[in-house]
C-alpha cells in the first residue's frame, strides 16, 4: 500500500491496538515494580496498603531497612559497577583492536577468525560459565602441583567475573566498532600523511574522532550487559557478590519491597545513564561531521 494513500479503518485500529499492547508488554511490569517500591506493606506486590519511603531511608536498626541503609545490597551494587566498569575498559579496548584487524589488514583465515568472534554470543551463558570455571580451575590447580605457585584470580571471585562476561561482551563491542570503522573515509588518513603527519597524530586527530560515536555506544552496552548479567556471573562469583546475584539470594530467602526500591533505582539511573551518553553520542556525531 503507497503510504500516501488513506488506510482502512480496521487497519488504524489494529495498529494503534497493536502498539498498546507492545509497550503494555514492556513497560507494564516496570511501572508495578515502581508503583510497590513506596507500598507500605512487607511484601512487594499488590494490594496497595498507603504510601511510604521506608524501602528507601529505613534506618538499619528498623524493621523496614531501607536500601539506602542497607550496607550489603549497596555493597553488592558497587561490586556491580566495579565489575562494569573493567568489562567496559577491556571490551572497548580489545574491541578496537579486533575492529582495526577485520578492516585494515589482510590474512588468511580471516573470514574464520571473524566468525570465531561471534562464537561466545550463541553459547548459553550458564554454559560459558562453567567452561571458564572449568578451564581456570584446571590451570590453577595445575601451577598449584607443578610449581606452587597459588593463582587466586584463577579462582571463583571477581577477576573471573570480569574475564567471564569480558569473553562474550567484547564480541557486541567488536561488533559495534567495526560497522563504524568500516563506513570510514580512507583517503582522509592518506591526504593527512602526504601533508607530513605521523601515524599517532592522524589516529588521534582524524580516526579517534570519527570513532567516538561508536565507542561511547559499544561503552555503554558493555557496561548495562555486565551490570545486568546473571547467568555467566552466578557460575565464576565467589564471596563478592554483585547485584544480581545478591538479589537473587534475597528472593530465594524471601522477596520485600527493598528489591522493587532497588529495582526502581536501577532503573532511573540506566535512564539517565542512557540519555547522558546519547546527548554526548549526538555531539561527537556531530563534530565528527563537521
Amino acid at each position: 500500500m503507497i503510504a500516501s494513500l488513506p488506510r482502512p479503518l480496521w487497519l488504524r485500529a489494529s495498529t494503534v491496538i497493536y502498539a498498546l499492547l507492545f509497550f503494555a508488554f514492556l513497560f507494564l511490569p516496570l511501572l508495578v515494580v515502581a508503583v510497590f517500591a513506596f507500598n507500605d506493606a512487607p511484601y512487594p506486590a499488590p494490594p496497595w496498603r498507603g504510601f511510604t519511603l521506608d524501602w528507601f531511608l529505613g534506618g538499619a536498626d528498623t524493621p523496614r531497612r531501607g536500601l539506602f541503609a542497607d550496607s550489603a545490597m549497596l555493597g553488592s551494587l558497587w561490586t556491580s559497577v566495579v565489575v562494569a566498569c573493567w568489562v567496559t575498559i577491556l571490551s572497548v579496548l580489545v574491541g578496537t583492536a579486533n575492529a582495526f584487524l577485520i578492516e585494515r589488514t589482510q590474512f588468511r583465515g580471516k573470514q574464520a577468525l571473524s566468525l570465531l568472534m561471534l562464537a561466545p554470543l550463541v553459547i548459553p551463558g550458564v554454559i560459558l560459565g562453567i567452561s571458564i570455571l572449568a578451564f581456570a580451575s584446571r590451570i590453577a590447580n595445575l601451577a598449584d602441583d607443578l610449581w606452587g605457585l597459588e593463582l587466586e584470580f584463577l579462582r571463583p571471585g571477581l577477576p573471573l567475573v570480569v574475564l567471564g562476561q569480558f569473553s562474550y561482551i567484547v564480541s557486541i563491542a567488536t561488533l559495534t566498532i567495526t560497522a563504524r570503522l568500516k563506513r570510514f573515509d580512507l583517503t582522509l588518513e592518506d591526504a593527512a600523511y602526504n601533508l607530513g603527519a605521523s601515524r599517532a597524530a592522524v589516529f588521534t586527530t582524524i580516526t579517534l574522532p570519527y570513532l567516538q560515536p561508536a565507542l561511547i555506544g559499544a561503552a555503554a552496552i558493555s557496561f548495562l550487559m555486565s551490570f545486568e548479567n546473571f547467568n555467566t556471573t552466578l557460575m565464576l562469583v565467589g564471596s563478592d557478590a554483585p547485584l544480581t546475584v545478591m538479589m537473587y539470594g534475597r528472593m530465594r530467602e524471601g522477596a520485600t519491597p527493598v528489591l522493587n526500591a532497588v529495582s526502581l533505582f536501577l532503573m532511573v539511573a540506566s535512564a539517565l545513564l542512557a540519555l547522558t551518553l546519547l546527548r554526548g553520542n549526538l555531539s561527537a556525531e556531530t563534530s565528527a561531521k563537521t
